[in-house]
């Protein structure tokens, strides 16, 4: 599975974000910390790109002097950010091209997933297909599944808050991550070690 870097628009016609990331003054006034654009990694094959938001490295997470700002930043630096952050969280958005079949893929997370623009289908393992539309939310809780575009013509976008979780356990069977086709390409996220 190959990748590209670079903005959205190398590869999706909708925008690039802008993070707006707040802070305090020495006065304890909120002020803007930064404006940034995320980094943009897009797989052509599978008809997606993503960009990282922002994460957190702690539950529950410090905001004293910026400390969560500088996890952030040392996460980001490192390169690429596996798909869930342990003990932390990762806020991310995924572009779906049109007619696109996402791959089937668990993570050991707590997902709320957002529709922004467009419409997806939630597929699950068991065969079954949820439709959302925009403003619609998937609450994904460590389940099997693939996202589906399946417009001929419009792209999709949905924005992803993955929080780490305990292990699942289902029936005294436990369930890790599996990345599925993405293996090898994003990196694992190592909280599901017992």
């Amino acid at each position: 599975m190959g990748s590209i870097n670079g903005t959205n628009q190398d590869y999706s016609p909708l925008p690039d974000p802008t993070i707006h990331i707040t802070t305090h003054n020495d006065s304890g006034l909120a002020v803007i910390h930064s404006s940034e654009k995320p980094r943009i990694i897009a797989f052509p094959e599978h008809k997606y790109a993503a960009g990282t938001l922002y994460t957190t490295s702690e539950m529950p997470p410090s905001l004293n002097n910026d400390i969560d700002i500088k996890l952030h930043q040392d996460l980001v630096a490192r390169g690429k950010i596996a798909a869930v952050n342990p003990n932390g969280t990762v806020c991310r958005f995924a572009d779906f091209a049109p007619n696109s079949k996402g791959f089937m893929h668990r993570t050991q997370s707590l997902d709320y997933g957002i529709v922004l623009e467009g419409n997806v289908v939630l597929e699950l393992d068991d065969g079954s297909q949820t439709s959302l539309t925009r403003g619609d939310v998937a609450v994904q809780r460590g389940t099997k599944h693939a996202w589906n575009n399946p417009s001929q013509t419009e792209w999709a976008r949905v924005l992803f808050v993955l929080q780490d979780c305990q292990p699942l356990m289902v029936n005294g069977m436990r369930f890790k991550e599996d990345l599925g086709a993405a293996t090898g390409h994003v990196p694992s996220s190592g909280n599901d070690a017992e």
